[in-house]
């Protein structure tokens, strides 16, 4: 990003061999921006609006008000909450509603594509099977976050 401004990324991946080809390859296509992950829907609503972890876990993530200039890289298949569910909440929550959130999945099914944009998801991205053909994915998605333009000091809103 020019002037100083940078992105960081929110990756929600339960496939952990993913979650790292990921992040290496944006990292390689020269995002060098924070990440921060969470395995599974779950974990990243728990996050966003449960209540601050406390204990060994207090210091694992970021408190949420540190947030600026993020956006959401989100997976649809995964335990315990999938990926549209994290959605729906993420676009009808006051204070996330603005939160770019980019689904980056395996399903090409339309149906799906068409219900994540129903539910307010502003890029979707299919993952390529092929390893190579992931891995170009990626390194072109790494590309658009370098360029990409958020609202000036975006932070979460107050909850």
């Amino acid at each position: 990003m020019k002037n100083g401004e940078t992105v960081s990324i929110i990756l929600i991946e339960d496939d952990d061999g993913h979650a790292t080809l990921v992040e290496r390859n944006l990292r390689r296509a020269g995002i060098s921006n924070g990440f921060l992950r969470f395995a599974d829907g779950q974990q990243a609503l728990d996050y966003f609006f449960g209540d601050p972890p406390s204990g060994d876990a207090a210091g694992k993530y970021p408190p949420r008000q540190d947030l600026t200039n993020f956006v959401v890289l989100l997976d649809l298949k995964m335990p315990r909450v999938d990926g549209f569910e994290v959605l729906r909440r993420l676009k009808e929550a006051p204070q996330t509603a603005a939160v770019p959130v980019i689904v980056l999945t395996t399903t090409d099914d339309p149906r799906e594509i068409e219900r994540c944009y129903e539910l307010g998801c502003n890029v979707y991205i299919t993952k390529p099977v092929e390893y190579d053909a992931f891995i170009e994915a990626v390194r072109r998605l790494g590309f658009f976050l370098q360029v990409v333009k958020l609202p000036q000091g975006q932070r979460l809103a107050a909850s």
